[in-house]
């Protein structure tokens, strides 16, 4: 797992204590119950993790708990997006003395007219100013979220670039001839889908697996997939349950906290809002999940 994020990965959501910090021992412990149901591995602080919501230095202490906590370095990946570059540099060098390797890179955001150029000088900086062959990079497509999408001509260019230092690519676009496009343009790179809809085809196509942000509520339907089960329609309710709400990421959290009884998962950072209670959103997701059915 060394090389790059392939098989069954969570985009984990993020606990936190009543002061708003990460609350690491949570973390390390949901990390790990997620390993017991047949999980590779996580990728903390992403689109699911709230990640643009914490800083270098938090995200950095985390990763220093959990490693203490016990959870291996080889089965972390990190977000390391910012709209700063510097930033980015900085979390990577930090998180690759500490044993990491997979660093999961958004496009600098905030400015939606760059060119694939300037987006291509932008990842160029981040490698070229880390400037250390353990990295192994992963391009991380949302532009849905981000509002700048990773041309396919720059995940080609770079990997040509920088060989195994550019490892993946994990497309979160929900568009599968998008996946397909970078699988012709860059077959070297390991690339994992977000969408969980998409991911039986997607393996089937030559994908690496799956880097999703359900399987913190619904392993057991995400591995169903994994595997070829026919049980996309499932998937589909799944997510609809989540996405059709004012929040995705409250709404899972708050499913979290139904599932484990624990009510500190329902709390988010602003300008997130957090819900007073996941338990009926818990029914309707039972009904679609259940051991026995997958």
């Amino acid at each position: 797992m060394t090389e790059a994020i392939r098989g069954f990965w969570v985009a984990s959501a993020t606990p936190l204590t009543s002061d708003g910090s990460v609350d690491s021992p949570r973390l390390a412990g949901h990390a790990k119950q997620l390993f017991s149901k047949g999980v590779d591995g996580v990728v903390l602080f992403g689109t699911t993790g709230e990640g643009t919501s914490f800083n270098v230095a938090e995200r950095v202490a985390t990763i220093e708990a959990v490693l203490k906590a016990g959870v291996p370095a080889e089965r972390i990946g990190i977000g390391g997006g910012f709209p700063a570059i510097s930033d980015s540099i900085a979390l990577t060098r930090a998180v690759l003395g500490l044993g990491l390797r997979h660093v999961l890179y958004l496009p600098p955001y905030f400015d939606r007219s760059v060119t694939p150029e300037g987006i291509e000088d932008a990842f160029a900086a981040i490698i070229d100013g880390v400037r250390d062959e353990r990295l192994r990079a992963s391009l991380y497509h949302i532009p849905q979220v981000s509002g700048v999408a990773i041309p396919i001509s720059v995940a080609a260019n770079l990997r040509k670039r920088y060989g195994k230092l550019v490892a993946g690519l994990k497309d979160s676009s929900g568009d599968f001839k998008q996946f397909q496009a970078f699988r012709a343009a860059a077959p070297e790179l390991a690339i994992t889908v977000g969408n969980e809809t998409d991911i039986a085809r997607a393996i089937a196509a030559g994908g690496a697996g799956t880097i999703c942000g359900m399987a913190n509520i619904a392993p057991e339907l995400v591995k169903a997939m994994i595997d070829g089960k026919d049980v996309e329609a499932r998937m589909q309710a799944a997510v609809d349950i989540v996405v059709k709400t004012p929040s995705f990421l409250a709404t899972l959290k708050a499913i979290l906290a139904a599932q484990t009884g624990d009510a500190s998962w329902l709390r988010v950072r602003p300008p997130l809002r957090a819900l007073s209670d996941g338990t009926a959103l818990k029914r309707k997701l039972d009904e679609l999940v259940t051991l026995a059915d997958v």
